[in-house]
This record gives structure tokens, C-alpha cells and sequence, in this order.
């Protein structure tokens, strides 16, 4: 019988296998075989959508070919990005992480299986790639030119096995515009660390749910006051609420030791609360307890839960700073009734919500008036109101911005909360630059554990001219609250940071993740068009700009201005060049 026939063909070839595979089939094999099969149906899919073939497969390597190397490269940026998305849903042990590499030459191709010194050096140039991402060789680079706007740094001259010649590889950055990749574990930090998850709300009163969650947001606030200790974000916090969780998964994805949980239960005048305090190396239970009180001693109880955690945690640590940080905000039960509800309202993040804490908070005031946080936070719902576009009378709500603010600062000048709210609105929403970041400077200055605070803190450094300041902050917000659902305005001020760095290519990254996470914050869709038309990607800049005047029909490059407050002259001018390329109107 006459031998098959051998072809020879120019390819581009990828290869690709996971790292640890056998590690992970040796923990748990029909688990790792399931994400196994859910993973190759995804690159499967994407190879045949680029016109590529797969060739091989052996285990967990898979060898694909493509006539064109621009195909080639666009398929492996979005095999990682979507095996990123698919990873995000599941355990942290279980994530599986391909290595790619890329490399063109010429084949041998016999009864469908690629040979040949090309494949070799496919497959030694993905034994390079870095966990969940993308090696090309230089022949990739050269082949490819600039033929696509991505950023590459440079490997260097590589010795592989087997192969005689040393082999320079490139390493392709991810891709953020498309889906961000699953973030590597946070390291712990240098002091004890917590997560107050979301406690049940025991009352069988649905109805309630606010009042259990105002509790566990005022006893992460009263955590966070202790500078010897890491705090974990409300918002991040919260991701975990009504899931059944592994507090060993919660510790590897928030990246702390210790997480507190517990109930509520509310029943007429009766209150009863416990905790549980554990540790997420061990999952050993470090300290429970349970306080049965009345409602008129509900901040007694914040308090007294508060420093139980504190003296488990960190017992050679001075607990006089309790006494210290403890504030009882109101004497009225009713108006702090209120104000949680606000609270429940304005992390709804929508129109009707945003209405309603106004109101719930403007019954907070009437039944206190000198409730400090309950003014801060109905300055900062008009401060939401103009992130998202929903201003319906300019300057009406720009003084009842300035009234709430100053009244907060007037009763709360020593509460970082209160200062942090009411500086960040009188920065976005009135202009007020100096008064507003001198506010924001003290509320750090003050309690340095909340995220929010770091990020509107980066974004008044991105309007005062300060823009590595603002890159540096975006981050450390990004640190103490790593599951955030606000997560996009953190990217927002990153990206703002980039822009005026020059670094249009990253801003463009930040951008338009964000914009992917949340599309109707107008802040973000300008920095994304502007950004997107400098660094040549006229298709997003084109789409940021229709985001942009359907969420702010009346904004024109003459009075960009009054959306954002730059102090800077070569600032506002660099963003309405952008979008003008962009496509925005004189």
C-alpha cells in the first residue's frame, strides 16, 4: 500500500497546554477533566471563528493552525481572555491556566497532524508563555508588523531544548478591552487582615434585610478606624451576600486572614446578634458570641462585637483605640432607621434608587438635624446623580450639593466618612477643587482602610494635575476592595491617570474594561473615547462618543468644563482633542 502523502505548507501555528495540569488531576480528576472539556469547547470555538484548524491534541495540549498570522494572534489574545471570564466562575483551586505560543513556518501536514521543526519550536516557545498568556517568537512579530495596535515587551534570546539556535521571543500584554483576566490571589498584607461578609437576617422579615446589612457596613466602618488592621471593603464584601461560601475560597480571593460572619435578629424592640470569627488558613473558628440587647443599645452592640474582633485578632494591640473611634452617630433610632434604608436605596446604583435615599436621608436630617453622615451621603447621592447622567437641573442641584456638604463638614469635620463623602461631591459635582481634595486628604489622613476613599481620592488627583498620583491611589483602592461591583470607577480613574500621562494605549485598556463593567457612566465613556481615538482605535472611539451623547446629549467640546472640573489648561485641551478625533461636536 503506497505511504500517505506529506505535505508542506507555510502556517502560523499555536500550541498550548495547562500549567500544572497534572497537579490539578491528581487533586480532584473528574473536576479538572470537566473544566478540562468547558475550556477546549471554548478555544475549539474561537479557533474555528479565526479560520484556524486544530491539528493535534494530546491531554491537555492542543496544536492549531492558521493561514494568517494576524488570525493567529487575535485567536490566542481572546482564547486567554475568554478562559479568563470562565475561570472568574470558578474555585480559585480549580482554575485552569493554558500557556500559548505562537510561531510561523513551515509544516510538514500528514493525514491531518502538523511536524516539523516549526511545531517544535511552537511548543517551546509556549514553554516560555507565562501562565494565562500569549509567547510569540520573532518570526510571529516580523510576520505580524503593525498590523495590529498591540503592546509587546521583549523576552530576549532563548535557549530551548532541542532547538540549535537561541529563538527571541515576545510576550503579548493582555488584552483588557476585551474580558479582564482572573486576578491572581492577593498577597497578604503585613498586618491582621478581615472580611466582614454580609450577616443573615434571622427577623423573617425580608423587609429587614436593610437593617442587617446597615449593621455589618457601620461595624466594617468601625473596623476600619483601627489603622493596625486591613479592611476589607463593604462593596467587595457584599459580592458574597446570599452564597453559600467556603471561607477558605473568601480568604484566597479577598486576600485576608480572618472573616467575620454572623445574624441578625430584629423582633419588636428586641435585638440579637452574633459572630463568628474565623481563621482562613485553618477555617478554625477563633472567637463566637452572642449579644441579646435592646434596639436603643444598637451602636452598644456595633461596639462591644467590634471589639471582641479586635482583641482576637490583634491582642498586644492597644484597645483604648476603640474608645477611641467609637462615635455614636445619632441619638434617634428613627433617624438612623432611615438612613440605613437610604443606605439599602443608594447602593442600588439606579435613578429610582438614587431618589429614594435623597429622601430617606432627608427624613434622617428632619428627625436629626445634626446627623453628620446622613448630610455627606445625600451630597454624595447628587454626586452619583451626575456620574450617571442623571442631572435634571444643574444648578439647583449644584447648591443643594454645597448646602449638604458643608453642613456634613460643619457637624463631622473629624469622621472620614462624612469628610470623604462631602469632599468628593463639592470636587465632581460643584468644582470646588482645593476645598474638596483638602477634605479628602484629611479623611485619609484619618482612616487610610477605605477603598472608596482611595478612589475619590485618585480621581480629585486626576482634576488637581496630578495623574501618577492618581494611577497609584486607583490601585490601592483596587487592593482593599478586589471583588468590588465599583470595580469600573476604580479602572475609570486609572485610566484618567494614563491619559494624561501620555499613555494612551493604557488608558485605552482601563477605559474600555470599565466601560465593558458598567456603560453608562459618562465619566468613563470620555476618557474611553478620547484615549481609544489617540491610540488609533477608531471603531471604540466611535462607540464611546455615541455612549457619550446618549448619556449627555448636551455636551460639546466648548463645555467640557462643567462636566469635569480640570485645573489644568493642557489637560482639558488634550481630552477635547481626543474628542474631537473621537468624534464630538464643537
Amino acid at each position: 500500500m503506497a505511504s500517505e502523502r506529506i505535505e508542506r505548507r507555510l502556517a502560523a501555528i499555536l500550541a498550548a497546554d495547562v500549567e500544572g495540569y497534572s497537579r490539578l488531576m491528581a487533586g480532584d480528576e473528574a473536576r479538572t477533566f470537566a473544566t478540562l472539556t468547558a475550556h477546549r469547547e471554548v478555544i475549539d470555538n474561537l479557533v474555528t471563528r479565526y479560520r484556524g484548524r486544530i491539528a493535534n491534541t494530546a491531554g491537555d495540549s492542543i496544536l492549531a493552525e492558521f493561514a494568517s498570522v494576524v488570525d493567529a494572534v487575535e485567536c490566542a489574545q481572546e482564547i486567554q481572555a475568554a478562559l479568563a471570564a470562565q475561570n472568574a466562575e470558578i474555585a480559585a483551586d480549580q482554575r485552569m491556566l493554558f500557556r500559548i505560543g505562537l510561531h510561523v513556518g513551515d509544516v510538514m501536514v500528514k493525514a491531518g497532524d502538523l511536524f516539523g521543526d516549526s511545531v517544535n519550536i511552537a511548543a517551546r516557545v509556549q514553554g516560555l508563555a507565562a501562565a494565562g498568556g500569549v509567547c510569540a517568537s520573532d518570526a510571529v512579530r516580523s510576520y505580524l508588523g503593525s498590523r495590529l495596535p498591540l503592546s509587546w515587551s521583549d523576552g530576549g534570546a532563548q535557549l530551548v531544548k532541542n532547538i540549535a539556535d537561541p529563538i527571541r521571543v515576545f510576550h503579548l500584554a493582555p488584552d483588557t478591552r476585551m474580558v479582564q483576566p482572573a486576578a491572581a490571589s492577593p498577597a497578604l498584607p503585613d498586618r491582621p487582615s478581615i472580611a466582614v461578609l454580609p450577616f443573615q437576617n434571622m427577623s423573617g422579615d425580608v423587609e429587614q434585610e436593610y437593617f442587617a446589612d446597615g449593621m455589618v457596613e457601620e461595624i466594617i466602618t468601625a473596623l476600619s478606624r483601627m489603622r493596625w488592621i486591613f479592611v476589607i471593603a463593604r462593596n467587595s464584601s457584599f459580592t458574597y451576600k446570599g452564597r453559600a461560601v467556603d471561607v477558605k475560597q473568601v480568604g484566597r480571593e479577598l486576600g485576608v486572614r480572618y472573616v467575620l460572619e454572623g445574624s441578625v435578629r430584629r423582633s419588636g424592640n428586641r435585638l440579637r446578634v452574633t459572630g463568628q470569627l474565623i481563621d482562613t488558613a485553618t477555617g478554625a473558628h477563633i472567637w463566637a458570641d452572642r449579644f441579646d440587647d435592646t434596639l436603643e443599645d444598637v451602636f452598644e452592640v456595633q461596639d462591644k462585637l467590634t471589639e471582641s474582633v479586635v482583641a482576637a485578632i490583634a491582642p498586644r494591640l492597644e484597645l483604648a483605640e476603640i474608645d477611641r473611634a467609637r462615635r455614636t452617630p445619632t441619638e434617634s433610632l428613627g433617624a438612623y432607621d432611615y438612613y440605613l434604608r437610604g443606605m439599602a436605596a443608594f447602593h442600588r446604583f439606579s435613578a429610582a434608587g438614587n431618589a429614594e435615599a435623597l429622601s430617606m436621608f432627608a427624613r434622617a436630617v428632619d428627625l436629626d438635624p445634626d446627623y453628620a453622615v446622613a448630610y455627606a451621603m445625600g451630597a454624595r447621592c447628587y454626586l452619583q446623580r451626575k456620574g450617571f447622567g442623571w442631572v435634571a437641573d444643574p444648578e439647583r442641584e449644584i447648591a443643594e450639593t454645597r448646602r449638604l456638604a458643608r453642613r456634613a463638614i460643619a457637624l463631622g469635620g473629624d469622621d472620614a466618612v462624612t469628610l470623604a463623602h462631602a469632599g468628593m461631591a463639592l470636587v465632581i459635582v460643584a468644582g470646588e477643587l482645593d476645598e474638596g481634595a483638602a477634605l479628602l486628604d484629611r479623611a485619609l489622613a484619618l482612616n487610610q482602610n477605605l477603598a472608596w476613599v482611595w478612589l475619590f481620592s485618585a480621581m480629585a488627583k486626576v482634576f488637581l494635575g496630578e495623574p501618577e498620583l492618581a494611577v497609584e491611589q486607583a490601585a490601592r483602592a483596587m487592593r482593599l476592595s478586589p471583588q468590588d461591583p465599583q470595580t469600573f470607577a476604580m479602572e475609570v480613574a486609572a485610566a484618567w491617570g494614563h491619559f494624561l500621562l501620555g499613555r494612551d494605549e493604557e488608558a485605552s485598556r482601563w477605559a474600555v474594561a470599565a466601560l465593558r463593567r458598567q456603560p453608562d457612566f459618562v465619566i468613563g465613556a470620555c476618557v474611553a473615547a478620547a484615549a481609544a481615538a489617540n491610540a488609533g482605535h477608531a471603531a471604540e472611539a466611535s462607540d464611546a462618543v455615541a455612549r457619550i451623547r446618549a448619556l449627555e446629549p448636551g455636551l460639546r467640546l466648548g463645555n467640557l468644563q462643567g462636566l469635569l472640573p480640570f485645573r489644568r489648561t493642557e489637560d482639558v485641551h488634550r481630552l477635547a482633542e481626543g474628542l474631537r478625533l473621537a468624534g464630538l461636536p464643537d
